[in-house]
């Protein structure tokens, strides 16, 4: 294995470290609120480290509110929440112009979505018109309101929960929104000991506000140009492009991955090395982030029995791992 270098060459040793102990204490304070989800803490993690967006699909009730809220109490993040329903309209997402009668023009009012953290809630009840007004602001960190574009704040992400689409009053979510998300994810049921200590414990919104701040925005951003730095093998390259290549050709595949899916996937492997503590990517890095990078851009098979999961298994299957 290559030997360990700095993380970050623009910073100094020290501040490096002190930025991988508060990673690592971040992790340990999501992990007190949300008991026995440390793949998905882990997981959503290395996706924020990445940049990226994230989906979290679950029935109502699992902690998806509860591992937004969290993440943002930890982070120190500027954080609004809002509650999709089939009426609420784009303006109520991105803000809108309100006559100034004094000085006899239109200010501009901006919407919730001028956070570093926009927790959309039950993404999938509001209308596709509203979900479209997320596009914009999730691909290219701006919006566009009353013919003028406005930057969003540095950090900015969106985690956005959404429950399953056979449930009543869900709009399903079009591929070119789906594709925006950098990963997804499911919390699933709690095993029976960690439910029993569950309701042992204390309530979850009291304990987020009991939690402490871990990082400060600096520092976030300082991890996420880390995760730049993480080093990928022209053979481990190899490995993404074959593992995108069997996509294109399967025919378990509704369709294959785009080559932002494989950049995605790199990323998502580099941010899950950071977090191992190394500056270097293995090919183990790529299996872990799979599922949650790629299951959502595989889309539907005419192939009833096969499930994304099952598509995902068979690809990292059909695909050689480099030694």
């Amino acid at each position: 294995m290559p030997e360990t270098v700095a993380f970050n060459s623009a910073t100094s040793a020290t501040t490096s470290a002190d930025n991988i102990q508060s990673l690592h204490q971040t992790i340990d304070e999501v992990n007190k609120v949300l008991l026995g989800k440390s793949i998905q803490v882990k997981l959503a993690m290395s996706c924020i480290l990445a940049r990226g967006h994230l989906l979290i699909e679950d029935l109502p009730g699992m902690g998806k509110t509860t591992l937004a809220h969290t993440l943002a109490k930890v982070l120190g993040l500027e954080f609004s929440r809002i509650q999709f329903t089939s009426d609420l309209l784009p303006a109520d997402i991105l803000g809108s112009a309100v006559f100034n009668r004094e000085e006899s023009r239109f200010d501009f009012h901006p919407g919730p979505i001028f956070n570093q953290l926009l927790l959309a809630d039950e993404v999938n009840r509001a209308t596709p018109k509203t979900q479209s007004a997320l596009l914009e602001a999730m691909a290219e960190q701006q919006v566009t309101v009353e013919g003028k574009t406005r930057p969003l704040p540095e950090p900015f992400f969106v985690i956005a929960t959404q429950n399953p689409s056979y449930q009543i009053g869900t709009y399903p979510l079009p591929e070119s929104q789906l594709d925006r998300f950098f990963m997804r994810l499911e919390l699933g049921y709690p095993e029976p000991s960690i439910e029993k200590n569950l309701l042992e414990g204390r309530d979850r919104n009291l304990m987020i506000n009991d939690i402490k701040n871990c990082m400060s925005s600096v520092q976030l951003i300082e991890l996420q140009r880390a995760v730049d730095e993480v080093k990928v093998s022209s053979l481990l390259r190899d490995y993404i492009v074959a593992l995108l290549t069997e996509s294109r050709e399967s025919t378990r595949c509704g369709h294959g991955l785009s080559p932002r899916a494989g950049l995605a996937l790199q990323r998502a492997a580099r941010a899950w090395a950071l977090l191992d503590d190394r500056n270097y990517c293995l090919p183990e890095d790529v299996q872990a982030v799979f599922h949650a990078v790629v299951e959502h851009r595989l889309g539907s098979t005419d192939i009833h029995e096969v499930t994304p999961a099952m598509a995902c298994e068979q690809l990292l299957d059909a695909v050689p791992v480099p030694v």
